[in-house]
């Protein structure tokens, strides 16, 4: 087990593993100094730091009640690891409700027991699961790959279809350039990174986000896409359930949702069968048609004759190109995933990374090529590789295994999606260019926020595109082609840069597919871009001005909140040279000695002399605000919370009339009036408007005054109760919340019923 602690601990030092603490960044050596010297100044009130409670929780020997939370008792769910630190020994407790813990026993049932942090280590892929995982979109392209490049082709008329074959050969020459370039991402960068960090690296903040935005907009699309196609498989063979499109996707994309939130080693043992019945599918496919074409001694069939609707020129040509290149989407993912591969990362990925592409080499050329040898052309209703199926399987029960699994692996080649877009945000909010909800990893370590954003966006895109794999085609290789072309171009810079042993040949592998992926960008962007191809073009800096927006913000928060050494205090004034007497005079009596003069008070580090600039207890200064609507228990109660805090207090009372404002004071007169009562009448009977203005007033009149509003708080048991009430302490608190130097805190009273 110490050898074990201390690989995990020299792991996550070195940034190889993606652990939950990345959530809670360490300070920076500058804060970690200031945090040090606001420490020298800190005088906290009890100087002897008696706590009036065990914080150990330490046991009186009788096991005490469960409580209301849950059903284990609050004792049983720590241990004491070390003197100031506990342990939960549960993920947390069973709600006492009946509703609450079928809920819970149905989040088990679906996602399975939560796993603790220590776990990540080993909740990583072996090659054999990882393939499967991260191959499923790239591999599953080839089911409508070469039919897109095909169905463009065709528009020229039978005639030319025989430039399928060039094309193919360019196409595998992108394919092996891209993956290869990959490879060599992988290995300058083996603690995982894809196309925002390497772009963001050498090309600048812009080109990373650019990066990220397309790639961002390929997953979604992945995800719609793919489950488009997948439902469309279904409702071929079943035209009866054609009218449930939509809400058969959604199924599906909620089924991926919930399978990926299990973690990576569970939602991989969910889909490896699916991706390899595909792929041994297809490769039988290809070794019963090329041995029946063997036997014709490759002869080609002629392809029917299809009248051309367009002229054969560079434009149509480059169209093919681009559409025939969406077989390469998902090539990226293995680079966003290296920290999920077991040890060594790096070296696990560059090798599964090199199976996917040979194979999807072999796929595409080979289901191309006998497509061609077959005379198979792209018709209505039926897709190229079914045509195959059927020519190559006349007989027995291979076409439909074939279409099973054609399906199985299109419904789930989402799932690509479901590990590289939830990477991908971890990796930007980790910079800060995304919300920092995006680093948390749920109970199965997995990304579930992210997995939650891409289901959501991919279940409205499928919704508005009515599921229709045509309409969304055309948006699919802009987004992934402008990350490529970035990231290997970014890598170009790299190796440029480092110059390290053989960089020449690397930097001309980033420079092919750099070039080769900016030349397929341009042609998919011109020539789909009345297709749909603008809303790609569209949403790509509209999301780049979103995530700077995100990062400014963060960037003011951070120096909001950064440490800052405090301003030293002012010495004190010296005292005042006394006058000698007069010789011939008496001596005077002494005079009773004046007090010292006051020194300066310290300059607030905050803006302006604010409250909230205040990091020393001794610098806080208090006064205690309780709104009053009645005398009964629970503003009783928040009433003598006050006073116990020992500090300055007020009591203020609305009223809507002067009669009623009589009243309240005659009431509080009987109560005693213990503490002082402003009263404000109200006229228009608005409550919290005018009671926050008036607090705003005190806070601008002292702003170096830290107001402490205490609210009396009814807490109702049943939610049916709580139209019942008008809930005036929530709409206090949230007027409240925009004011700077202001403590609004609660004293509940709970009702029994």
């Amino acid at each position: 087990m110490g050898a074990r602690g201390e690989r995990r601990d020299d792991e996550v030092e070195q940034g190889t593993v993606v652990t939950p603490s990345a959530e809670f960044p360490p300070l920076d050596p500058a804060e970690r100094a200031a945090l040090g010297r606001i420490g020298e100044r800190w005088r906290p009130p009890h100087a002897d730091g008696a706590l009036p409670v065990d914080p150990t929780l330490g046991r009186s020997g009788r096991r005490p009640a469960p409580s209301r939370l849950g059903r284990l008792a609050p004792f049983d769910l720590f241990t004491v690891a070390q003197p100031d630190e506990l342990v939960a020994t549960e993920p947390a407790s069973v709600p006492a409700s009946r509703w609450g813990r079928a809920r819970t026993r149905l989040r088990r049932v679906v996602l399975g027991p939560p796993l603790s942090s220590a776990a990540v280590l080993y909740e990583r892929m072996r090659k054999l699961i990882a393939l499967p995982v991260l191959s499923s979109d790239l591999l599953s392209s080839v089911a409508y790959g070469p039919e897109a490049m095909l169905t463009v082709l065709v528009l020229a008329g039978s005639a030319a279809l025989g430039l399928a074959l060039p094309l193919a050969v360019g196409l595998v020459v992108l394919m092996v350039a891209v993956g290869a370039s990959y490879r060599q991402t992988i290995q300058a960068y083996p603690h995982g990174a894809g196309s925002y960090v390497v772009a963001g690296d050498n090309l600048g903040a812009l080109a990373g986000l650019a990066a990220a935005a397309g790639l961002m907009v390929d997953y979604v699309l992945t995800v719609a896409v793919s489950v488009a196609a997948g439902v469309h498989a279904v409702t071929s063979a079943l035209p009866g359930l054609a009218p449930a499109t939509v809400p058969l996707g959604l199924l599906v994309i909620a089924v991926l949702f919930a399978g990926n939130l299990r973690g990576v080693r569970s939602a991989g043992n969910l889909f490896v069968l699916p991706t390899y019945a595909f792929l041994v599918a297809v490769l039988a496919v290809l070794l019963v048609g090329y041995a029946r074409t063997a036997g014709r001694g490759f002869a080609p069939v002629p392809p029917p004759a299809v009248p051309a609707t367009e002229g054969l020129g560079l434009l149509l040509v480059l169209r093919a190109f681009s559409s025939g290149a969406v077989s390469m989407t998902g090539i990226e993912a293995v680079s966003n995933a290296v920290p999920a591969f077991r040890p060594t990362e790096w070296r696990n990925a560059r090798t599964t990374l090199g199976w996917m592409v040979a194979l999807l080499v072999l796929l595409f050329a080979g289901l191309t090529l006998l497509i061609r040898l077959d005379g198979l052309v792209p018709v209505p209703g039926e897709t190229l590789l079914s045509q195959l199926g059927r020519v190559t399987f006349p007989t027995g029960p291979w076409y439909a295994l074939l279409q099973v699994a054609t399906t199985l692996i299109l419904l789930l080649a989402a799932n690509t999606a479901f590990n590289g877009f939830p990477r991908l945000l971890f990796f930007m909010a980790r910079a800060g260019h995304a919300p920092r909800r995006f680093l948390h990893m749920g109970d199965r370590l997995a990304f579930g926020n992210g997995m939650a954003a891409l289901a959501a966006t991919a279940a409205l895109v499928f919704t508005v595109f009515g599921g229709h794999t045509e309409a969304l085609i055309p948006l699919y290789a802009v987004g992934v082609f402008l990350a490529f072309t970035l990231s290997q171009t970014g890598m170009v810079v790299h190796w440029r840069r480092r110059r390290g042993p053989g960089w020449r040949r690397k930097l001309l592998f980033n420079a092919v597919g750099a070039t080769l992926s900016g030349l397929v960008l341009l042609t998919a962007a011109g020539s789909k871009f009345t297709e749909g191809a603008w809303v790609v073009v569209l949403a790509v800096p509209l999301l780049v001005l979103l995530f700077r927006r995100i990062h400014r913000h963060y960037a003011t928060l951070h120096r909001a909140l950064a440490l800052h050494p405090p301003a030293p205090p002012a010495p004190p004034a010296p005292p005042a040279p006394s006058a000698p007497p007069a010789p011939s005079a008496p001596p005077a009596p002494p005079a009773p000695s004046a007090p010292p003069a006051p020194s300066a008070p310290p300059a607030p580090p905050g803006p302006a002399g604010s409250a909230e600039g205040e990091e020393l207890p001794q610098e806080v200064r208090h006064l205690v605000v309780v709104p009053v609507a009645r005398l009964n228990r629970a503003s009783l109660r928040a009433l003598a919370y006050a006073a116990s805090l020992g500090q300055p207090t007020l009591a203020v009372h609305l009223a809507p009339e002067d009669a009623e404002a009589d009243r309240f004071r005659e009431q509080w007169r009987a109560w005693g009036d213990h503490l002082r009562l402003e009263t404000i009448v109200s006229p228009y009977r608005a409550v919290i408007g005018p009671l926050a203005h008036y607090l705003e007033a005190l806070h601008t009149s002292r702003p170096e005054l830290t107001l402490t509003v205490i609210v009396p708080e009814v807490v109702l048991r049943r939610p049916w109760h709580r139209p019942l009430h008008s809930r005036a302490e929530q709409r206090l608190r949230a007027a409240l919340r925009a004011l700077p130097g202001v403590v609004v805190t609660s004293v509940p009273v709970h009702i029994a019923e």
